[in-house]
């Protein structure tokens, strides 16, 4: 999508209205998350109910602002006091799909032994 090598994608934990648009979203990005709308990234939002996101991008020229709905199930999405989280390709990939897509936590380190 409109991204290039040195952008990133930064989610928003705390839900928002869908009703907001490009302004209220670029308003979001500032207050919310102490970023600049402009700076090239992808900021991604949630509804409430967990089953709509908003894609608010910068590309030099405008903004883009990409709207997505699930039919079925919710997305999986952290704790809305969580802030802001950046996600890697893949993540996003797996988001947009409706799948999990937190990373697991970490197991213990194990040192193999000679028995």
């Amino acid at each position: 999508m409109w991204l290039n090598s040195s952008s990133r994608i930064w989610l928003a934990a705390a839900p928002v209205d869908m009703r907001l648009g490009f302004d209220g979203l670029a308003a979001k990005v500032q207050g919310v998350l102490a970023a600049d709308p402009f700076c090239g990234h992808a900021f991604v939002f949630r509804n409430r109910r967990g089953d709509r996101l908003k894609l608010l991008l910068w590309d030099g020229l405008g903004f883009w602002l990409v709207y997505r709905r699930l039919d079925q199930g919710r997305l999986h999405w952290p704790r809305a006091d969580a802030g802001a989280i950046e996600l890697s390709a893949a993540q996003w990939a797996m988001l947009v799909e409706g799948r999990p897509w937190t990373p697991l936590p970490s197991l213990e380190k194990c040192t193999p032994t000679l028995l």
